[in-house]
């Protein structure tokens, strides 16, 4: 069974690693790369490296994200997360196509992937999990949502999920397994210093509410879904950066803070 603080982390890594514009939207005009690098720590002590690096182009995006933190006694496992994803604008909103992600640091190695066929997130994970949750995800529940990464890049560019503006609205996430929402308010701007960033920021409060593929004793208990992740977004020409994410946990918050972030014409 996992602790409450390892739940919170894997908050923080399932938001960190859709969206669908209205019909009939023109395409948001988006910078060719973005690029960011985060630190996070607890109890003042550095527990995690963060990297997002996100490309655009007229039809077609692309990203991959890394994650790495090493054990803090017996409070979460070691964790060397890599995932990509490959997909597709329409109109201003992303289609994703195939997202996968792997721990290097489990001895399994397992590759969790999931393919989009007609715009319903379906899992191919090798090896398979000893269980997919109680009760799994159902083919009318993954309809729809989103990998993790294409999640965020569509908070990061700001589309309106229920028209109403930035961090607003809800949206539908799968992650191979797990299938929940991200409820998003926003709590208005905050002055924000990080070594990444200085200056205005939004303040997104991203409630995880489960909705299917938990076995016992992973599903997120109503303390924790009562506790916000909170991401605060800059705006950086037409995108909204993370620069800084806090998450609260019964040890303590768990920091994660931007060391450098990109967005605009493609690095040489």
């Amino acid at each position: 069974m996992r602790t409450r603080f390892t739940s919170a982390l894997g908050m923080v890594v399932s938001i960190f690693l859709g969206l669908t514009a209205p019909a009939g939207a023109e395409p948001s005009i988006l910078p060719e790369q973005v690029f960011a690098e985060y630190s996070g720590s607890v109890l003042f002590l550095k527990v995690a490296n963060i990297s997002l690096s996100a490309g655009f182009d007229d039809e077609t995006y692309s990203a991959a994200a890394a994650f790495q933190s090493a054990g803090l006694l017996s409070w979460f496992d070691d964790t060397d997360i890599k995932a990509t994803v490959s997909g597709y604008r329409t109109g201003s909103g992303l289609g994703p196509h195939r997202y996968e992600h792997t721990n290097f640091a489990n001895d399994k190695g397992r590759v969790v992937g999931i393919n989009f066929p007609a715009g319903t997130a379906v899992p191919h994970i090798n090896p398979p999990f000893g269980s997919m949750g109680e009760p799994p995800a159902s083919d009318a529940e993954r309809a729809g949502a989103l990998d993790p990464i294409s999640a965020l890049l569509g908070l990061m560019m700001s589309l309106p999920v229920d028209e109403s503006g930035v961090c607003r609205g809800r949206i539908p996430v799968f992650d191979g397994k797990a299938r929940y929402d991200l409820r998003l308010h926003n709590a208005g701007l905050d002055d924000v210093r990080t070594r990444g960033w200085r200056g205005e920021a939004i303040r997104c409060q991203a409630y995880v509410e489960p909705v299917s593929g938990y076995d016992e004793g992973d599903r997120p208990s109503e303390d924790d879904t009562a506790r916000p992740v909170t991401i605060w977004l800059a705006q950086i020409g037409e995108m909204y950066i993370p620069v800084r994410f806090r998450a609260q946990t019964r040890l303590g918050s768990i920091n994660v803070r931007a060391r450098r972030v990109y967005a605009g014409a493609a690095l040489q």
